[in-house]
């Protein structure tokens, strides 16, 4: 049974703590699963990037209070369920810990997707990354409340 998500980006300002409101706000109701987020070159401290605050604001969803915090192996032990948003994050995360194999999958992976890093474009990037992030959320949703 899937007790706790860890969502994971590059810099944990952009995608990860879109995706980590959003999975919550899916998940709602399903107070035995646990979700947060981290990164892997994480902005330690910094809040969630001012776009991102800004769409999911849009969509009725509070990201002011998040704060970066950079993965650690505790955090991959203990997750039943890792997200990624590329390839190349699952990557990292199999060699940081090898028993990880298995639970690391891409938020887009029920669509073959990557969602690629809106760090530092314009608002479009954000919202073509978020558009992304919201599909892969309803996808393991779906999956993980049917």
């Amino acid at each position: 049974m899937i007790r706790h998500i860890l969502v994971v980006c590059v810099g944990n300002i952009c995608r990860s703590p879109m995706a980590e409101a959003l999975l919550r706000k899916g998940l709602r109701g399903k107070d035995e699963i646990n979700v947060e987020s981290a990164g892997l070159g994480a902005l330690v401290g910094h809040p969630a990037d001012d776009c991102a605050v800004e769409l999911m604001s849009e969509r009725g969803v509070d990201i002011t209070s998040h704060r970066a915090r950079q993965i650690h192996p505790d955090m991959v032990s203990t997750a039943d369920l890792i997200l990624v948003m590329e390839s190349g994050h699952k990557k990292v995360i199999d060699e940081l810990d090898q028993a990880a194999r298995g639970k690391v999958h891409r938020l887009g992976e029920w669509r073959d997707m990557e969602i690629s890093d809106p760090y530092r474009q314009p608002k479009a990037a954000f919202a073509e990354a978020l558009q992304g992030i919201e599909d892969g959320v309803a996808d393991w949703v779906k999956r993980l409340t049917a």
